[in-house]
């Protein structure tokens, strides 16, 4: 592949290809003073408008529980570089409870509040959840008593009746809160607007490895009551999120006919509806 050519005022150089997604491509790049950043080269795909809100959320924040957006161009993004320990590794070199003390700590600052306004383009929580709001209406006429219809019915409850609505990660999970020069900061926002109970809600089904994790009752508990002290919110309310998200995933694996991975988002989110019962 052809060596990329960025804008000349971002002066950077030595370009390193170190992921390519379906989305984007991504460059560790070295800027003029010797420092290394990252370029986030997006690609024309259905949700690049995900990518743009989130690269707005990242303006917004400013720094603050995130990376710093350090310029833009068309649907290229010059980002802070965040280093190369993911909170998975922390969880291979400590323990779970500690990965979920440092996810708690970076959740805090990115609901801290902001002077300045949010990003008009965020998407509404309400939208976000079309997928399952689909899902669960076909299986109601279908006869079919399914956990996507209880899940509906429990996000619909949520986002009638919101506690504290501002703007939102959208996807924080393990490999998506990174440590470097400035410690620990989230990357790859979606910017999203709502509850912020649906920021905790991901890191119930993470890492995606570690089945193990995810199906025990008392990690799922225990992150409940983590994050909800650190969102002023209820235990319970918590694991209300998680339950609504993991079946707005598994619907989303539904429409890609990915029934692997739909199974799996549906039997974590039964397992956390027992914890949730059981409180």
């Amino acid at each position: 592949m052809d060596a990329p050519r960025f804008p000349k005022r971002w002066k950077v150089g030595a370009p390193e290809l170190i992921a390519e997604t379906f989305g984007s491509r991504i460059w560790k790049v070295v800027r003029e003073d010797g420092s290394p950043a990252i370029v986030k080269d997006l690609k024309p795909f259905d949700d690049v408008e995900d990518e743009l809100r989130g690269e707005h959320f990242l303006a917004w924040r400013r720094g603050e529980g995130a990376v710093r957006l350090l310029g833009r161009d068309g649907h290229r993004m010059l980002l802070e570089y965040a280093g190369e320990i993911s909170l998975s590794q922390i969880i291979a070199d400590q323990d779970d409870n500690a990965a979920t003390a440092i996810a708690a700590e970076v959740m805090t600052r990115l609901v801290s509040p902001s002077k300045h306004a949010a990003p008009p383009d965020l998407q509404p929580l309400r939208r976000r959840f079309s997928s399952l709001f689909k899902k669960a209406k076909a299986d109601r006429a279908a006869g079919e008593k399914s956990l996507y219809v209880e899940a509906a019915e429990i996000a619909e409850r949520l986002l009638s009746n919101p506690h504290n609505v501002r703007p939102l990660h959208g996807d924080l999970h393990h490999d998506n809160i990174m440590h470097g020069p400035r410690g620990w900061l989230a990357i790859d926002p979606k910017g999203v607007l709502g509850d912020p109970g649906f920021d905790a809600a991901n890191m119930f089904y993470n890492p995606l490895d570690r089945d193990d994790l995810c199906l025990d009752p008392r990690r799922i508990a225990h992150m409940a009551q983590v994050f909800g002290a650190t969102l002023g919110q209820t235990g319970p309310a918590v694991l209300d999120h998680a339950v609504a998200y993991g079946c707005l995933s598994a619907a989303w694996h539904h429409e890609d006919c990915n029934a692997v991975d739909e199974s799996r988002e549906l039997a974590i989110a039964a397992a956390i509806r027992r914890v949730r019962l059981s409180l």
